[in-house]
């Protein structure tokens, strides 16, 4: 605590541009998450802090020392502080036995933020050109968001604060590299994007891998790492029903893989007890070609509503299924809806805890459904 402490007083200054805690140590903490920046307000500089409290969300705008005072406090809850200033990106991790993890990262100089009325800062922040999203047209040489990839730049940063919150599920005890298997990953932003918040940003030692079923992609992406000097990074091609090349990963992602593939991928990651599961499904054909039930006839006729709900279902089975053996749940918007419809994340977190498979068997059996989860897992 008294690591956090000294934290608190070196960082919390006019070049703090955010600071973040996360993951609380006990599920049944009020407090899940705060953020602070620094604010100046009739030429004062004082602190905001952001406590998310359920749905709701309680701001106090402190002098600096009365923000070290009640942050010292609300910080003995979580296991997590991610701190940005204007030189440098801190990671700060506590594990169940207390001990604490501390890496420190420099950073190219970048604006601290102190306007009342800010725009929203982000976890690769404008501004500060990175390599990867130079080249894949995200950026511009310096590190302005290019207008028309805007929605591709906040969804990255999105999926970094999934990245984020799990980080204290991913560290391993043994100090070896963090496992990582991106299936289905296409021209892999966020694959570039994890490897560099991980490695780049964090110093986490990590070993990751592509999988794409594109030639020209694979090469493409392979070319980059190298280009990069991302060494721990490599891109394959093969189909993920197919992959056979890991033992054990720590990871799995799983990016708007086309129907059954997000089940083959889901498969993958339990039979390797994978820790942590991301997963944004896609294209959800199968049980919009099974569902048939009487009661449900007068809205199923619609076939709108019928894939709708099929896409849905499909989805709540894939969770429940992965609950069944071992792993907690949560379905959470990816981005918002204006930018794709596909935006439900699955994120599962292995507890070992398994749940009776025999609610949803009954579920299945009432809309006439068998789905590939279920006879996979």
């Amino acid at each position: 605590m008294n690591e956090q402490i000294q934290l608190l007083t070196e960082t919390l200054d006019e070049n703090l541009v955010e600071m973040i805690f996360s993951n609380p140590r006990r599920s049944e903490e009020e407090i899940k998450k705060i953020k602070v920046r620094p604010l100046i307000i009739r030429e004062a500089l004082l602190f905001q802090i952001e406590s998310f409290r359920g749905n709701q969300v309680f701001h106090e705008n402190l002098e600096r020392t009365e923000a070290i005072e009640n942050l010292t406090l609300k910080s003995e809850v979580f296991r997590q502080v991610q701190i940005t200033t204007t030189t440098a990106f801190i990671s700060v991790l506590i594990s169940k036995k207390g001990k604490v993890t501390i890496k420190r990262k420099a950073q190219e100089s970048a604006p601290a933020i102190t306007s009342h009325n800010r725009q929203k800062r982000y976890l690769l922040p404008e501004g500060v050109p990175v390599p990867f999203l130079v080249d894949l047209g995200v950026m511009t040489k310096e590190g302005q968001v290019v207008k028309s990839h805007f929605h591709k730049y906040r969804q990255i940063n999105r999926f970094l604060e999934f990245i984020e919150d799990i980080l204290p599920e991913l560290v391993r005890k043994d100090n070896q590299p963090i496992r990582i298997i991106d299936f289905g990953c296409g021209k892999s932003y966020l694959t570039f994007a994890m490897y560099y918040f991980l490695k780049i940003m964090n110093g986490y030692e990590v070993e990751m891998t592509g999988l794409d079923l594109k030639q020209d992609v694979i090469k493409h992406c392979n070319e980059l790492a190298k280009k990069y000097g991302y060494d721990q990074l490599s891109f394959s091609i093969g189909d993920i029903k197919d992959y056979q090349e890991a033992e054990s990963v720590d990871l799995v992602v799983s990016l708007h893989a086309c129907d059954k593939a997000t089940d083959y991928a889901l498969e993958k990651a339990v039979n390797w007890q994978a820790r942590v599961i991301l997963s944004v499904p896609c294209c959800q054909h199968e049980l919009n070609e099974q569902i048939k039930n009487e009661t449900l006839a007068p809205i199923l006729k619609y076939g709108l509503l019928k894939e709708r709900l099929a896409a849905l279902v499909t989805d709540g089975l894939r969770a429940e299924y992965l609950e069944s053996v071992g792993y907690k749940c949560q379905l959470l918007e990816f981005i918002d809806l204006e930018h794709t419809p596909k935006n439900i994340l699955i994120r599962a977190i292995r507890n070992g805890k398994k749940k009776s498979r025999a609610p949803l068997k009954e579920l299945e059996q009432f809309l006439n459904t068998d789905s590939t989860i279920g006879n996979l897992i």
